[in-house]
């Protein structure tokens, strides 16, 4: 991203992440670009039967990437391990349940699934050094 290290307090990231060629990168630049303390919001579709996210690079074709990844221009299907995919990027993962306050109307005026889940991303504060520290 063409941003500074460290400027934005918040990022929303809707449903991109299963697009991107690189998400480890994509993820990398999130948390860099985000202020030390400030939190994103990254959703992805996520196969709860599935216990590892599935990837091929080698399945280029729209229809096949329809066929196998439920969409023509998805490159994944994350699963289950999606939260540790987002802890290896450097982010403190908060799995909330928040769907659960809505009523059933609202789920589908916002465009929500009833089992949604919303994965609450924070950057680490910056450890304080040390007095003692060099």
């Amino acid at each position: 991203m063409s941003f500074q290290s460290n400027e934005f307090d918040c990022i929303i990231c809707y449903h991109v992440l299963e697009h991107v060629l690189d998400d480890k990168k994509a993820m990398n630049e999130i948390l860099r670009v985000l202020k030390p303390g400030g939190w994103t919001i990254l959703q992805s579709p996520i196969d709860r039967n599935r216990e590892k996210t599935f990837e091929d690079p080698r399945i280029l074709l729209p229809n096949e990437r329809a066929r196998v990844f439920g969409q023509s221009d998805h490159v994944r299907i994350y699963g289950k391990d999606y939260k540790y995919r987002l802890e290896e990027a450097g982010f403190i993962v908060k799995i909330d349940n928040f769907i659960k306050k809505f009523e059933i109307n609202d789920i589908k005026i916002y465009g929500l699934t009833k089992d949604e889940k919303i994965y609450f991303c924070t950057k680490p504060k910056k450890k304080n050094k040390s007095p003692f520290e060099i």
